[in-house]
């Protein structure tokens, strides 16, 4: 049998890691009578479609290829401003290191959210180091973004206490195509210019061979100084169908980037010009060369038809940040306060070499009235870290090595769950459990100290969804316990830590009461039982599993397609957290009362407001989000100190429009583009990312114009 003409291959552009399933990868299609014969999927996902995204048993969202180029999405930020209860704030301006949280958990580094791409994980180590400190991916190599919420840590475990965002990359073309597009990005404060350049170009070369080249490449400035920005992103896919039944999908991909960091201000520096830099050494380099190869068969199993894959992947990455600061004599300490003049220099250079493997099987079975699919895996994952910290005096050249470790890290997982559906699926039951067994392994290369910690944990869920009314109200509850492993950065500081714990509750419905009305609503929380949190013991800060918190809230999304007006598409996203801190902490011997205060960088209230009106091959799209005020620290404190690094951040709102036309010229489709960011040049911030303290400021208005040829 040939490769169905309609057969789209998505396949992997950024990132490489183990996944179980990868999410929403589009599967072989194949004959009808194939598949009436072969029915079993084992993407607990499956492809973001509208009918998968309303039946799913949980909080979920996807922003389409047609709503990222309507709405001019540019960056990480911009398509995941369009979801409901994402908080994505870019520490660059440039777009190159987001920080995302969901439902009011911290976004710094992105640390309690798993962020995909085609399913696989893309931090730099997947259990170590969850944090993305590097953040391979550019949005032009993006087809789509699946943001699930909820009802996912069964099988993408571990850290996906936020849920789940998956990046999906383009697919290979069923022929051989082109893909041309240059945009520029102007800042209308200072007039630096961002360029955005993309190529991309291949198609099945035969009926069973496919094979596709990306590149994808930023230069320029954002709208602050100090902010040159170099990225470079190259991706090798190709999708191979061996038989009818069986495929293999490979890529590779070189990410670098050499860029600038502005860095934040302190309130003083921000009232004079909140587009300057007070950091004039700081910098970020990094890169990744990535590889996957995943094999999958589909056939019968004693008269059940089945489902096999088996995905492996290997990274090795480098990544360094380099900050001005102001160092004691022995340039034992460094003092990163914005308003102090540097002499010296602090550089935190990584390296990560990281390998996995995971075998999974999904059956189909019935049993009387009752449908099971069942699946069972397994995976490994090897980590292996390199951390360093060296302090430069500027005036003399001399180097202080203060802090050196080697990190491991071997973590084997077991999971199974069984879909039980019946009333011809009306009503699905999916009980599932996961087991982790984490080994990780320091050595202070400085002080010879080996310290060992191991965690093994079980982690249960229960998904249920139920069509009350087919195609008409669909309701659906989960349950979830997540972790996320001792942090490779929380060993260096010592102290007794073990995996952190939580428990998801989710419950929800969708109705469709009209052709032209989509509508979901829902009620979540999180229980964090053993958050690790710094604690200062003998004048020293360790770290203690001794934080509990509570998160809770609603959601509502909806989407209307007005039948009076053909071409106009609403679309709203409300999201309202409620957080507590559930216990006090200790300051060295004294106790701080941090109990019943709010959770930081959680904001009550978030809104996400899009709208889209096309007439023939024109294009107009307005979008806009808000975000309420937000605490920066466990004390709640409301007034700003010199530095900057606390105090309340107020809230802001953001629009941005684009008008797009499209053109024929010849057999080629041309599309123009006329965007504008910021519209209302807002003035906002949020606090500084790990050593940069203080006030971050948001970029300021700016115009992007772009054009992109399909050939």
């Amino acid at each position: 049998m040939k490769r169905a003409t309609t057969c789209i291959a998505i396949t992997l552009a950024g990132s490489a890691y183990l996944a179980s399933l990868p999410l929403a990868a589009a599967e072989q299609k194949q004959d009808t009578a194939v598949l009436e014969e072969i029915t079993v999927k084992g993407d607990w996902l499956g492809p973001p479609t509208k009918d998968n995204v309303r039946t799913y048993p949980g909080g979920r969202s996807v922003v389409t290829d047609t709503e990222l180029q309507q709405a001019g999405a540019r960056t990480v930020e911009d398509a995941l401003r369009l979801v409901p209860g994402v908080r994505a704030q870019d520490e660059t301006g440039t777009g190159i290191l987001p920080n995302i949280g969901v439902r009011g958990l911290d976004p710094r580094r992105s640390s309690r959210t798993l962020v995909l791409v085609d399913g696989i994980p893309i931090a730099l180590a997947p259990y170590g180091q969850t944090g993305l400190s590097m953040f391979p991916l550019t949005m032009q190599t993006v087809e789509s973004v699946d943001v699930v919420r909820g009802g996912a840590a069964v099988r993408y475990g571990p850290n996906n206490v936020g849920g789940v965002i998956n990046f999906i990359s383009k697919p290979i073309p069923d022929k051989f195509s082109a893909t041309l597009r240059e945009a520029l990005t102007i800042s209308t404060d200072t007039g630096n210019v961002l360029t955005d350049s993309y190529l991309r170009a291949g198609g099945f070369v035969n009926d069973r061979l496919g094979l596709q080249f990306q590149a994808n490449t930023l230069l320029g400035d954002s709208s602050r100084a100090h902010s040159d920005t170099e990225v470079e992103n190259l991706a090798l896919d190709a999708h191979w169908f061996v038989t009818d039944n069986a495929s293999i999908k490979a890529g590779l991909q070189y990410y670098n980037t050499d860029t600038q960091l502005p860095g934040s201000l302190s309130p003083k520096a921000y009232a004079q010009d909140r587009f300057q830099s007070q950091r004039p050494h700081d910098k970020f380099q990094g890169d990744t060369v990535r590889g996957h190869l995943v094999y999958n068969q589909n056939f019968d199993l004693f008269g059940s038809p089945a489902e096999f894959n088996w995905t492996n992947f290997a990274h090795t990455s480098d990544r360094e940040f380099t900050v001005g600061c102001l160092l004691n004599a022995a340039a034992t300490s460094c003092n990163l306060d914005p308003s102090k003049v540097s002499d010296g220099a602090q550089t935190s250079p990584r390296t990560f070499t990281v390998y996995g493997t995971e075998p999974r099987l999904t059956v189909g079975a019935k049993t009387g009235r009752l449908d099971h699919k069942f699946t069972l895996g397994g995976r490994y994952v090897s980590e292996d870290a390199e951390q360093g910290v060296d302090r430069t005096r500027l005036s003399t050249g001399k180097v202080l090595n203060a802090q050196d470790f080697r990190f491991g890290t071997d973590a084997f997982a077991l999971y199974a769950s069984d879909t039980l559906s019946v009333w011809n699926e009306r009503l699905s039951v999916t009980p599932g459990l996961r087991a982790e067994w984490i080994d990780q392994s320091s050595n202070n290369r400085l002080t010879g100290k080996v310290v060992d910690n191991r965690s093994n944990e079980l982690l249960p869920g229960l998904d249920v969804g139920f069509h009350l009314w087919p195609d008409k109200v669909f309701l659906f509850g989960n349950l979830h316990k997540s972790l996320q492993p001792v942090q490779f950065t929380q060993i260096t500081l010592e102290g007794d830590t073990g995996v952190e714990k939580a428990w998801n509750y989710e419950a929800g419905l969708r109705v469709s009461p009209l052709s032209e009305l989509d509508a979901t609503f829902s009620y979540f929380r999180i229980d964090f039982d053993n958050q690790i949190v710094g604690v200062v013991e003998n004048g020293a800060t360790k770290f203690r599993n001794l934080g509990q918190a509570k998160h809770q809230g609603y959601e509502t999304e909806l989407d209307w397609r007005p039948s009076f007006l053909s071409g106009l598409d609403l679309k709203a996203g409300y999201t309202y957290v409620d957080t507590e801190q559930l216990n006090s902490l200790f300051s060295g011997t004294a106790q701080v009362a941090f109990k019943n205060n709010e959770v930081p960088f959680s904001s009550h209230h978030q809104i996400s407001l899009q709208g889209n009106y096309r007439i023939d091959t024109v294009n107009f799209n307005v979008n806009g989000s808000y975000l309420s005020s937000a605490f920066t620290d466990a004390a709640n404190t409301v007034p700003e100190n010199a530095i900057g690094d606390k105090g309340k951040i107020p809230g802001y709102w953001l629009w941005n429009a684009q008008i797009t036309k499209d053109f024929r010229v010849d057999k080629a489709i041309m599309r123009v583009g006329l965007g504008g960011n910021n519209l209302f040049n807002q003035d906002y911030y949020f606090r500084g990312v790990d050593t940069s303290l203080g006030r971050m400021p948001g970029p300021g208005r700016s115009v992007m114009l772009s054009v992109q040829m399909d050939l």
